[in-house]
């Protein structure tokens, strides 16, 4: 490994414009800074003041709006929920289900529009805050309650019906998947989204800026106004306000009747701590932990506000069984104490607990498709896509490595398998789909990002230009899902495919995987393939590693290394050593620095002048990647500077100049790396990867940021020739080995590591695996799946 410095002594530093933007005033009496740290989720949507504190995902960044907390809002966004299956495990009924069973309570009657907050509580209610409080002090055991009948489940009423797959029906268009809801609702006749006018009234009743009135209007629907003058602490639902301004807001429309004890704000807070979880990557929190966090929030009484949020039915409770026996079968009920399991008490909003069991009745359903592996002699006669067709091992023999043999033998008698590899290993499950496809399966691989899914086009042998990409066999998860491309649906809404291959599987988050997996027909096969060193989903869950530790389904490791000193640097990380690598040809280069100034210095110098000097990569090929969008040496100040040098301009459109380098977020978690090309009335227009896109001018300075340099989690699934890497002293606090593997594996031909991180950067190599989560579906999983399953 080369520590040469690379970039020289070019010219001194660009002059830097002002990293950070200027913010609408924070609704009343904010506090503190609100930057976020390394990887944080970036900045706070427009008008909402200061951010909250951060978070380590991406998908809280531009776009990023996440629905209120309390399923008994009426007039909130309405929340996605995975669609409930009817022939497979039912979600839609509370069934003991051991490690993982859900205890359910009551919603609340009324919406929020009461006065008061409060509502009399169900004698269910009362008997379920009773049950959690004897499990959580020991006074009765949670295996005492698994007898108890449960109570049916309340299906959520903004839920879609799920296709019913053993009747026949006439053939009609395929419904749509369930996706998030919008971040900005269809605006008025006036072009303001409606209830906005009676929202800024209260706003400014309350000291709040009236910017934020569009965004209230949109998270809490068209009675905003009646639901903030009866409850404002309902402003925390709007992505950026943090508690203190809410209680400022609070404290200026109740006057005396403000209290931090009021049973509203204890709702509201719940909700906020859980959803603020939720973008850290939890799908749960323990009780203990949002006990602890709604002290911290000044709630004089966090058991009690737990209480009531159990009995509004705005929180869930879970109870997950802890040192699982082997099998992960949960031993039978007794009725003496010593065959009792201990659980751990989880609470969760019912958004992501849907999701989470949609997900885990899902897998179950395919891990069963072949519940009698194919291991007899083969049937000449039999279906390609049945295990025992002649076909699939003829494909093994031809397989182009021992790996890739492996994987189609093991995919042609499960329907449910995890492969697991680098880069290189890519080429494995690329060999499966060309393979099944030559047999006659409706096979299809999906990537994460449209840079993946052109690396996947070329390793099944696609030219780059042969038409729609629906006639391809490679896709991407987004498109797949908008069934923008892909199969297309059948006449029951599934998928029409008989084998899926999803590349990238780390990059999952639980919502999308729910869906993902409830669109496979019955019958069909899931591969999901990833590298499990890289940074897990920007959204909520952990799906890949969650099934991978489950052990619930086949598991093939690929023996193909990742070639190159990059590759060599890249897999020592994985196992926890930074390595020092031979690089005659410059792959891996050092440029130590003192501070931040000068990481961005000589950042530039990289980018614009010695790495297409000395490598041959043109600036527009390499891709900087920087712990967080804060900070002296983050992605605000990196792009400032490098507009400054590459394409500099006055910012006409919106701080935007024909030929930036930006990254657009579609949706959360999603970022596109495109090039700006114009702006008219209609919006920014972008080419994305050759695609058009046009983001309208309320929403460019959401969804639109400049893309010099992008964060780790915003650069996962993707690749570029160059990549240069900025370790400033100041953010070291967010580095983990899973951050440095991401970062280090973006470039192809070459790496550039300017390091001003010192002895933090080998500690978290070895020290700081990843930063955990909080989540049921292994737990889920080892309860439905036997564990023969795996094989």
């Amino acid at each position: 490994m080369s520590t040469d410095r690379l970039a020289g002594e070019a010219a001194s530093a660009p002059e830097e414009a002002d990293p950070k933007p200027a913010e609408a005033a924070a609704p009343a009496e904010p506090s503190g800074s609100g930057a976020p740290e390394p990887d944080g989720p970036g900045e706070p949507a427009a008008g909402a003041g200061p951010g909250p504190e951060p978070a380590p995902g991406e998908h809280s960044g531009p776009g990023a709006t996440r629905p209120p907390a309390g399923a008994d809002r009426p007039d909130a966004a309405a929340r996605p929920a995975a669609p409930a299956r009817q022939d497979g495990p039912h979600h839609t009924e509370a069934s003991p289900r051991g490690s993982g069973e859900r205890a359910e309570v009551p919603a609340a009657s009324g919406g929020g529009g009461e006065a008061t907050g409060k509502g009399k509580r169900s004698a269910a209610a009362e008997a379920l805050a009773a049950a959690v409080r004897a499990v959580e002090s020991g006074e009765r055991s949670a295996a005492s309650f698994f007898n108890d009948t449960p109570a049916a489940r309340p299906v959520p009423p903004t839920a879609p019906a799920a296709p019913v797959r053993e009747q026949a029906r006439a053939a009609a268009p395929a419904p749509a998947p369930v996706r998030r809801p919008s971040a900005r609702p269809a605006p008025g006749p006036g072009g303001e989204i409606p209830g906005s006018g009676d929202v800024r009234q209260v706003l400014a009743a309350g000291g709040a800026p009236e910017t934020l009135a569009g965004q209230v209007a949109a998270v809490l629907g068209e009675r905003a106004a009646e639901a903030l003058r009866e409850d404002p602490w309902q402003l925390l639902a709007v992505p950026g306000v943090r508690p203190d301004q809410a209680d400022g807001f609070a404290r200026a429309l109740l006057g005396p009747a403000c209290e931090p004890g009021d049973e509203r704000r204890a709702l509201a807070l719940t909700g906020w701590l859980l959803e603020r979880a939720a973008l850290e990557g939890h799908t749960a929190l323990e009780s203990s932990a949002l006990r602890e966090a709604l002290a911290k929030v000044s709630v004089p009484d966090p058991d009690e506000a737990l209480r009531t949020a159990i009995a509004e039915g705005a929180v869930l409770v879970f109870q997950d069984a802890l040192d699982a026996p082997a099998g992960g079968a949960r031993p039978p009920a007794a009725d003496d104490e010593e065959a009792e399991q201990p659980v751990r008490v989880l609470l969760g909003l019912d958004r992501y607990a849907l999701a989470e069991e949609s997900l885990a009745d899902g897998l179950a359903r395919l891990a069963g498709t072949f519940a009698t592996p194919g291991g007899g002699a083969a049937a000449d006669g039999a279906p390609a896509g049945d295990p025992s067709a002649p076909g699939w091992e003829s494909a093994a023999a031809a397989a182009p490595t021992a790996s890739a043999a492996e994987l189609i033998r093991t995919v042609a008698a499960h329907g449910l398998v995890v492969h697991s590899g680098g880069e290189a290993a890519r080429a494995e499950p690329a060999a499966l789909i060309a393979a099944a496809r030559a047999m006659g399966l409706r096979a299809y691989a999906a990537a994460h990002s449209e840079d993946g899914r052109r690396r996947l086009a070329a390793a099944l042998g696609e030219a780059p230009a042969t038409g729609p990409e629906a006639a391809s066999g490679a896709v991407t998860v987004a498109a797949l899902l908008a069934d923008a491309a892909g199969p297309g649906r059948d006449e029951e809404g599934a998928l029409a495919l008989d084998l899926l291959a999803v590349l990238d599987a780390p990059q999952l988050d639980v919502e999308t995987a729910a869906m993902l997996v409830e669109s496979l027909p019955d019958g069909a096969r899931l591969v999901l393939s990833g590298d499990p060193g890289v940074l897990w989903s920007a959204g909520p869950g952990r799906v890949f590693a969650d099934l991978v530790a489950a052990r619930r389904c086949p598991q093939i490791v690929s023996r193909t290394p990742d070639p190159g000193p990059i590759g060599e640097l890249v897999s020592g990380i994985g196992i926890g050593e930074l390595l020092q690598v031979e690089a005659p040809g410059k792959e891996v280069v050092i440029v130590p620095v003192r501070d931040a100034g000068e990481a961005v210095h000589r950042t530039v110098q990289l980018v614009a002048d010695s790495v297409p000097r000395a490598i041959g990569v043109p600036p527009e090929q390499t891709q900087v990647i920087t712990p967080g969008h804060g900070g002296a040496a983050g992605t605000r100040a990196l792009n400032a500077a490098l507009k400054n040098r590459l394409n500099p301009g006055p910012g006409r459109f919106g701080g935007f100049d024909p030929g930036d380098r930006v990254a657009y977020t579609p949706a959360p978690g999603r970022t596109v790396p495109g090039i700006v090309v114009s702006a008219d009335a209609e919006g920014l227009r972008l080419d994305c990867a050759g695609a058009p896109v046009v983001v309208p001018r309320a929403e460019v300075g959401e969804l639109v940021r400049h893309g010099w340099a992008l964060t780790a989690h915003q650069a996962a699934g993707m690749r570029w020739p160059a990549a240069v890497v900025v370790l400033p002293g100041d953010a070291t606090a967010g580095l983990t080995r899973s951050w440095v593997y991401t970062a280090f594996g973006r470039g192809e031909r070459h790496l550039s590591v300017v390091h001003g991180a010192d002895g933090a950067l080998p500690r978290a190599v070895a020290e700081i695996p990843f930063k955990d989560r909080t989540t049921r579906l292994r737990a889920l999983l080892q309860a439905q799946v036997p564990a023969e399953s795996a094989g």
